[in-house]
């Protein structure tokens, strides 16, 4: 799961950072990190000067993996909507061939697709909400029609056919006029709070099922729970259409991504050849996982995956479950690292004593684990991020399967990298404007960083690793808890790092500085992130999204419950929110922590939906109005897209990579044609 998105998603908002001292994070000089900005997004550049300290075989190794990582980035374009694939053609078809396109029309056209790429469809990322184009349709059949002049829609890309004539192209246009134009039509990627008499899945535009409704897959026993399309036919049956490649003597047929499964499957067999033996028995079961789509196989790929901390790393799957409302299929995604080893060994010495502070966590003694497998943990520079994985993700812990953390422990990420492009894309402005007074201001400026660096980190290798389930449970958590899984989750490793912020043994481990500031950093900004966040839902009054629910649970329920601690008040005409005690605060930080650790042990659905539904779901729209109103006039970005580093390797007469080199593109579009151009060589951006 992610961190702050381990999935805890994303990062709190003013402090903004990640996992060390500013010691040892040392800054890459490379330029141009804000590389375009469209509206409220900003593109930005990640850098990974480590790239050069590789050995030529980790270079080539780096090279393959993120050849596997394009190879199935279409899939959540598809994943998401059942239209998301053939917007993309058209959109990627038009761009890449504007000669002729009235300038006005095209402007407009190349901005929407900016944001398509950024949210992998026409969906936002963070709200779920349908985005509409400023273009009409018009100008975009207009367009698409000249394009097609210009040798658009010759060849075809990847399953799409060719749309060889000028009413192939009208036709198309006219099928996907409605989930261009209508905003009515599919206004949910993932509504979790459907309205209209819908439930969950009939609400959501995502494709994990197919003309099923919540009821008819109450007793339904899937296979292929993760990997899987759930389809009922006109006989009123389920089926699962498998996410899979097929093997190559033909026993295991081709199913659902077949071509960018199979394409990945190549790029691995490349890779293979140059990774360390461990790795290398990973990507074998990755492999065969693509290959046959069986669970197991896909255990044995995170069994193996887990217990390997290469210095060039990476993930590749169907992996997390958010964008599913029933929190159980996976979304594509993927991403190669190299390890930072200055932050890595600093940050070791958190993951050695996770036993210590687990036996210091405020839950039953009878939910605590007597043994640890030490985790991997690795501060990393990003190369590449596909499907749907984004650039706002500081932190990761992997494998989300319970059965390979009891057996094998886990592997935390901390994204140097994509915490460096976000502290240099966004200043501290946010901060003056939000927090409530000027000691509040002081201590984010002197220590907010390495506030927002502690939790991350504690929220990745002592979060998500802690706990033990009950009998019940013993398989995991999410099949009883459900959609609420994941909200559940984020909350609980959140609330461990602010927890044990206060241990004095983070001292003595030298992870923190000045203690009492340190951990009063941590706390303004968990409480006041429940405000600013609004600023990402500029649409409603109902939040979607899990690591958003997280952050508002754990800040209303503090201030509910525990009163004195945590307080709203206006000044000026302006809504503050502050800590008003920390100690009742961190009072009511453990009481939610022990729960949250019961319901997760014991699978209580009734008392996590009661939980999100009271303090993580509603808020007040006038509210968000006036958040979204100071933010304007600061000009700050809300949303971010990552550019990533492109890998071009120059080969030898056996087919051997000879030399890999590393460049910074300074134009997203020029990275989305070149993805797409695995598939259609004649969008290839020049």
């Amino acid at each position: 799961m992610k961190p702050l998105s381990l999935a805890l998603f994303l990062s709190y908002l003013l402090l903004l950072t990640m996992i060390a001292t500013p010691a040892l994070c040392q800054q890459d000089k490379a330029s141009n990190i804000l590389v375009e900005r469209v509206g409220d997004t900003a593109f930005i550049q990640l850098h990974a000067p480590s790239f050069q300290a590789l050995s030529p075989r980790q270079q080539a190794l780096a090279y393959w993996l993120t050849q596997a990582s394009i190879a199935i980035d279409p899939i959540i374009y598809d994943q998401l909507s059942a239209y998301g694939l053939r917007q993309r053609r058209l959109l990627e078809e038009i761009v890449a061939r504007p000669k002729g396109i009235d300038p006005a029309a095209m402007a407009k056209i190349a901005e929407f697709a900016k944001l398509f790429w950024a949210s992998r469809g026409n969906h936002n990322e963070l709200t779920s909400q349908k985005f509409l184009p400023a273009f009409t349709f018009e100008q975009l059949e207009k367009s698409a029609l000249i394009a097609q002049q210009n040798g658009a829609f010759r060849t075809a890309y990847a399953d799409l056919p060719p749309l060889k004539k000028p009413s192939d192209v009208t036709r198309e246009l006219e099928s996907l006029r409605p989930s261009f134009f209508d905003p009515a039509f599919e206004p949910m990627m993932t509504a979790k709070s459907p309205v209209g008499g819908k439930d969950t899945i009939q609400a959501s535009s995502n494709t994990f099922y197919q003309g099923v409704r919540l009821d008819d897959l109450k007793g339904f026993q899937e296979k292929y729970p993760l990997n899987s399309r759930v389809v009922k036919g006109a006989d009123g049956k389920l089926t699962e259409l498998v996410y899979r490649a097929g093997t190559p003597d033909g026993k295991v047929p081709p199913g659902l991504y077949a071509t960018f499964l199979k394409k990945a499957v190549e790029c691995f067999q490349k890779a293979r050849g140059y990774a360390e033996p461990q790795q290398a028995e990973a990507i074998d079961h990755l492999i065969r996982f693509y290959q046959t789509g069986e669970y197991a196989e896909w255990v044995a790929f995170g069994a193996t995956w887990v217990q390997n901390d290469a210095t060039v790393d990476f993930d590749n799957g169907f992996i997390e479950v958010y964008r599913d409302a029933r929190g159980a299929k996976g979304s594509s995604q993927s991403f190669v690292t190299i390890t930072d080893k200055p932050v890595t060994t600093a940050m070791k010495k958190l993951a050695e004593n996770a036993g210590y502070f687990e036996q210091k966590a405020p839950w039953d003694a009878k939910y605590k684990r007597e043994s640890f497998k030490l985790p991997v943990v690795k501060a990393v520079e990003t190369l590449i991020e596909t499907g749907d994985f984004s650039v706002s993700t500081i932190g990761d812990n992997l494998p989300n399967e319970n059965e390979i953390h009891e057996k094998y422990g886990s592997k935390n990420f901390l994204f140097m990298g994509s915490k460096r492009a976000l502290e240099e894309s966004t200043g501290k402005t946010a901060t003056a404007e939000f927090t409530a007074d000027a000691a509040e201001v002081e201590r984010a400026s002197k220590y907010g960083t390495e506030a927002s660096d502690l939790l991350v980190a504690m929220h990745e290798v002592i979060g998500h690793g802690s706990g033990k389930l009950s009998n019940r449970v013993s398989g995991g958590a999410q099949p009883f808890l459900k959609e609420y899984f994941s909200t559940l989750e984020e909350g609980r490793a959140d609330l461990m790092a602010l927890w044990n912020v206060w241990d004095p043994k983070l001292k003595e481990l030298g992870l923190i500085s000045n203690h009492e500031e340190v951990a009063k950093a941590m706390y303004d900004s968990a409480a006041l992130v429940a405000l600013t966040q609004l600023r990402r839902i500029p649409h409603g009054d109902t939040i979607e999204e899990d690591h958003q629910r997280d952050r508002q649970l754990v800040a209303h329920y503090i201030a509910d419950k525990v009163p004195g601690s945590i307080e709203q008040f206006t000044r000026d005409g302006k809504a503050y929110v502050r800590v008003a005690d920390y100690q009742k605060m961190r009072q009511g930080v453990g009481m939610l922590l022990a729960e949250l650790m019961r319901i997760k042990a014991e699978g209580d659905y009734d008392a996590i939906k009661a939980l999100v539904d009271k303090y993580g779901v509603h808020f007040d729209p006038a509210l968000r109005d006036q958040v979204l109103a100071r933010y304007q006039k600061l000009k700050l970005p809300t949303y971010f897209a990552g550019v990533n580093a492109r890998l071009t390797a120059k080969f030898a007469k056996n087919g051997e990579v000879e030399k890999v080199e590393i460049n910074y593109l300074n134009d997203p579009v020029a990275q989305y044609l070149n993805y797409g151009a695995m598939y259609d060589k004649g969008i290839e951006a020049r």
